[in-house]
């Protein structure tokens, strides 16, 4: 056998092996420039110099910037790792003090690892609105969740007064992406730190 069947046989794993890690360069490159210089600051050009492509490449890759920014939304998503959560608040021995310490680690793994991506999703969704659905989507999962756990609870185990609703608020305003940059970028928490405190207060606040 020729040594060109071999190549040959690999020349497509070649090719899709090079396609993924152009696309990654590229949203490696689109990440930096949104977070150095913000999400409408940031051109198809600039990222394309950026990840050492052509302009035409990033557009057939990603079509536009909306859409260069719907995968880097999605990935963020994942980096939270919702199936580990789903499992921690599915687990039989669960209490509603593990639960809420599981929704509180996994905002921590979504703001350590993506938190830098958020602020300027949200900026973008002030001028797109196709972003503005995105991030306001992403949203209303995340109070769908909440939800659905507060109401599994036991009649007696929210604090007196408070609703199922009114608990997904006030979760919502204390594990928020502004409150972890305040503490980490403001005051020097380090993530865990801030996951700690979450743990805490969502138990005080929320629970009889």
């Amino acid at each position: 056998m020729s040594d060109e069947a071999p190549r040959r046989r690999y020349d497509s794993l070649r090719r899709t092996a090079q396609a993924l890690e152009t696309r990654a360069e590229i949203a490696q490159a689109a990440r930096r420039l949104f977070v150095a210089q913000g999400w409408a600051a940031t051109t198809v050009r600039e990222v394309a110099r950026e990840a050492g492509v052509s302009v035409p490449t990033v557009y057939s890759v990603y079509g536009n910037k909306n859409g260069l920014t719907l995968a880097l939304a999605d990935a963020a998503g994942l980096s939270g790792d919702p199936a580990r959560q789903l499992s921690e608040l599915e687990a039989p021995d669960a209490t509603p003090e593990v639960q809420l310490a599981a929704m509180a680690a996994f905002d921590r793994r979504l703001f350590e690892s993506a938190g830098d991506l958020i602020v300027p999703l949200r900026e973008a969704g002030r001028t797109e609105p196709e972003l503005a659905t995105l991030y306001r989507d992403a949203r209303a999962r995340a109070d769908e969740t909440r939800v659905a756990v507060f109401s599994s609870w036991r009649a007696g185990t929210l604090r007196d007064g408070l609703d199922v609703r009114t608990a997904a608020d006030i979760y919502a305003g204390l594990c928020s992406i502004d409150v972890y940059n305040t503490f980490t970028a403001e005051r020097g928490w380090s993530p865990s730190r801030v996951e700690r405190w979450w743990r805490q207060a969502l138990a005080r606040e929320l629970l009889n």
